[in-house]
């Protein structure tokens, strides 16, 4: 039975190269280097950055999936995200979430969003008529989204008392969830009571990864942050952890040595985006 490639739909950048930063060809390599780790698909995510550099990168990513059809598209993390929940993202270039602004930056290629719902000033609805996937991260609040952007992390907690963005992400059955099972950003137990309690089918394996990961740099300028890197977590001088050091395969292995992975894992990235693997 032939192996089904993997989709990352929440990766930063690889082997040295950031997504923020790269020219066309250091995409196209990352892009090569990726697919002989199985992981035939991917969305390079840009973080929080002036608008001209984000539509630089926006046009430099679509240039390199025009030579790999395996850059499926743009994942927009930052601009439209809660100040209160910013995690390593530079508060500095955050804008107010209106179309006005989102049409500053816009392009086709651009496939997710993730935004803070509670501070929505029209641009989910606008977003929604642009197919554009639409998902709730770096915030506390809850709306009409897709999914959720690394549950768990840089949003609203689980509590008993009041709703949270993490108690909604595993709720609402009718809306995807990513998680980052490297270890580091979610501990086991917070891992396996995600996947009790999420819908088999909207579980979105994904790996957050940074520049730094498969290289030999020790720390790397990411989202305007020199981030330190100490052979197991990446964070940055005051302890706030930045993205992952593992690509998705090494994730896909630590679950199932804790035998907790199951196929559809990896069918979902697929199924959620229309895509058929390559």
């Amino acid at each position: 039975m032939k192996k089904m490639l993997l989709l990352d739909q929440h990766i930063h950048g690889a082997f040295g190269v950031d997504f923020n930063t790269c020219d066309v060809d250091e995409l196209l390599e990352v892009a090569e280097k990726l697919y002989q780790r199985n992981i035939g698909g991917f969305f390079p995510t840009l973080v929080t950055d002036t608008v001209s550099n984000i539509k630089r990168q926006i046009s430099i990513i679509k240039q390199a999936s025009e030579k790999n059809s395996r850059i499926l598209g743009v994942h927009l993390e930052g601009i439209f995200i809660n100040p209160e929940n910013k995690g390593i993202h530079n508060p500095e270039y955050f804008m107010p979430l209106t179309i006005d602004n989102y049409k500053l930056l816009e392009d086709d290629f651009i496939k997710i969003v993730t935004l803070a719902p509670e501070l929505d000033r029209g641009l989910i609805s606008y977003l929604h008529s642009k197919n554009v996937k639409v998902q709730a991260g770096h915030c506390s609040g809850w709306g009409d989204v897709n999914g959720v952007t690394h549950t768990f992390n840089a949003m609203s907690g689980i509590t008993h008392r009041n709703t949270s963005t993490a108690l909604s992400a595993l709720v609402n059955d009718n809306v995807y969830a990513e998680i980052i099972a490297d270890g580091i950003h979610v501990n086991n137990d917070a891992l396996k009571l995600f996947l009790r309690s999420k819908h088999i089918d909207k579980v979105l394996l994904i790996s957050d990864a940074l520049p730094i990961t498969h290289s030999d740099m020790k720390e790397v300028c990411f989202a305007d942050s020199i981030i330190y890197y100490d052979g197991k977590k990446a964070t940055s001088k005051n302890g706030t952890i930045a993205g992952s050091t593992m690509l998705l395969d090494e994730i896909v292995d630590r679950l199932k040595d804790l035998d907790l992975f199951k196929i559809e894992y990896v069918e979902n990235s697929w199924k959620y985006h229309g895509i058929k693997p390559f």
